[in-house]
């Protein structure tokens, strides 16, 4: 039961860090050629956190 919520929660935090990731990129006015740079390092580095603290909760 607690994975269920658990990648509901994940999918729900990647979803917002994704669009706080794009008005960043409009407010600074990244070029399109570095805009995916910026995302795909945003997702990589949250992703890695998700799983992380999945991995603490499920052995504590």
């Amino acid at each position: 039961m607690i994975s269920i919520f658990f990648i509901v929660f994940a999918i729900f935090i990647l979803f917002y860090v994704n669009k706080m990731t794009n008005s960043l990129c409009i407010q600074k006015d990244i070029p399109e050629d570095r805009q995916h740079k910026v995302f795909r390092t945003i997702n990589v580095l949250v992703t890695i956190l998700l799983i992380s603290s999945y991995v603490e909760n499920l052995y504590t």
